[in-house]
């Protein structure tokens, strides 16, 4: 018994090393096939490596630290933007995170290879894990068909008489007025006004009635608190998707039980509008659109009555129509407050076309007549061009593939790009290069925009290819309605900035001022 046992043992273990044994020689055969197919690959396309950063450590850990670090400190697209200078005016570069391959590049033949071209090699990788607990599936967190659903349903709720519609804002405007007004001309933050204004914009165009989050007190208006919670909610929670993000795959070490804390009540809060629109039948919902206008939300309801469909998809849109509209507003007062000349130069344009003050012709304004405005559109693709609403974006290949520039010692071979591999683009990096700019391209300077180029590419504020972002004439629209109105009401601008050149910017899914945007007003 004991010799069968023994045999029994030697027999299982004699197969096991040979199990073993296969399995290594075959993960081996299969490395090697592999490798060999990516140097023909590679020599197919003659492609050459970028610059390889130099001190992200082992597996990159070092560097997911200094991302971390400069991201806390409002300086990692100044950090990113230094390593250009410092590596031989390189726009593209190749470093490793959490073991993973990234190629970063501010190149405008990469992003448009990335984004256009060759659309269908590359996908959004790990974002829907990054963004899903609190947007689900939705326009922003969606490839394939799921993304195309989205777009197909979201289409038309940007048609251009929609744009137009910018009677809504003035109530708010109003509102932010006398918040304004009570600080009598003395020093304050204008960009926490601007995400406050923009969120009661978005509810009332989303959801069909404002939260009112300008209300409180100090203006004698009564606020809600589940409002306030509701906005506190969102932000945080939107910063916590931040660092979510520059984990990239390591994502998951980053879930604080105060996301989900901020995630519930952001769901907890749509659902209720979402909850209301469904309980009206179609007939209803009808009703309601002739009687009170245009509401996104209840012309969503009209096409799928889904209640995960519609909380995702307003929430997507709300990032955008908030964040992005707030970041430009406050990016624009900052910079106009330090800009007395064009500050001066942009009134004078506003009360040709608008009037100023008690002779101000509000009903005049609309998305037709605020295009007249020209040096108004050269002040806003200026901002946009210093500080564009998502100055950095990823992509991840899904099959090995190529950028068409960046590799080799003098930048102009195509790069490997092999599968897995993520592609970081930065916006950011691109409008502040001198090649398409000139020696100005730090400085504020929106004459620039009177005889510019054809920039194509190296300009590309809100995206490109087939995810160009469908809100960009609303938000447009939206802002230079705004800086339209206070301009009028309120003609002397000045800056009480005090901090660190450049700015330091709060980066998460869009981009603001970390210090905020202090200024005087009256």
């Amino acid at each position: 018994m004991a010799l069968d046992l023994a045999s029994i043992s030697s027999f299982i273990t004699i197969h096991l090393f040979t199990w073993y044994g296969a399995i290594i020689l075959f993960a081996l055969i299969y490395a090697t096939v592999g490798k060999i197919k990516r140097e023909i690959f590679i020599r197919k396309h003659g492609c050459k490596e970028a610059y390889v950063f130099p001190d992200g450590g082992p597996l990159g850990l070092v560097l997911a630290f200094i991302l971390q670090k400069y991201k806390s400190d409002g300086t990692i697209l100044d950090f990113a933007l230094s390593l250009y200078e410092d590596y031989g005016k390189r726009t593209t570069f190749t470093a490793y995170l959490f073991g993973v391959r990234v190629v970063v590049s501010g190149e405008p033949e990469n992003m448009k290879a990335v984004l256009a071209t060759q659309f269908n090699d590359y996908s959004l990788g790990s974002r829907h894990a990054h963004f899903a607990p609190l947007l689900g599936d939705g326009i922003f967190t969606l490839d394939n068909e799921g993304w195309k659903e989205s777009r197909q349903l979201l289409r038309p709720q940007f048609a251009r008489e929609q744009i137009s519609h910018v009677k809504m804002l003035e109530p708010h405007v109003q509102v932010l007025a006398e918040h304004i007004r009570k600080h009598k001309g003395q020093t304050f933050d204008i960009q926490e006004l601007f995400f406050r204004l923009t969120v009661d914009a978005s509810t009332e165009f989303l959801f069909g009635e404002s939260v009112h989050s300008l209300y409180d007190e100090s203006i004698g208006r009564k606020c809600d608190p589940e409002v306030a919670g509701f906005a506190d909610a969102f932000n945080a929670a939107q910063v916590a998707l931040g660092v979510r993000t520059y984990l990239q795959v390591m994502y998951f070490l980053y879930n604080p039980p105060s996301f989900w804390k901020n995630t519930r009540t952001v769901h907890n809060f749509a659902r209720k509008f979402v909850d209301k629109a469904l309980s009206l039948t179609p007939e209803q919902v009808e009703e309601r659109t002739q009687k009170h206008g245009y509401t996104f939300l209840y012309e969503l309801v009209k096409h799928t009555r889904d209640p995960k469909v519609l909380q995702d998809q307003l929430l997507n849109i709300m990032v955008a129509g908030r964040d992005t509209t707030a970041g430009l507003l406050s990016f624009t007062f900052f910079e106009l407050a330090r800009h007395p000349k064009v500050w001066n130069r942009l009134k004078d344009e506003i009360y040709h076309h608008f009037g100023s003050g008690e002779d101000s012709d509000v009903e005049n304004i609309s998305f037709e007549t605020l295009k007249q405005c020209t040096y108004l559109k050269w002040v806003l693709n200026e901002i946009l061009r210093l500080y564009p609403s998502v100055p950095v974006n990823f992509r991840v290949a899904n099959k090995d593939t190529t950028l068409p520039v960046g590799g080799g010692p003098d930048g102009t071979s195509p790069v490997f790009i092999g599968k897995g591999t993520t592609f970081a683009y930065s916006p950011y990096m691109t409008h502040r290069l001198e090649k398409f700019y000139g020696k100005d391209s730090f400085e504020f300077v929106p004459e620039r925009w009177e005889n510019s180029p054809k920039l194509g590419w190296a300009y590309l504020p809100f995206n490109g290819g087939p995810r160009i972002c469908l809100g960009q004439q609303f938000a447009l629209t939206e802002a230079s309605y705004v800086i339209v109105r206070l301009a009028q009401m309120f003609p002397n601008l000045s800056s009480s900035y005090n901090g660190p050149e450049p700015c330091r910017k709060l980066v998460h899914l869009t981009m603001s001022l970390m210090d905020g945007a202090e200024i005087q007003m009256s």
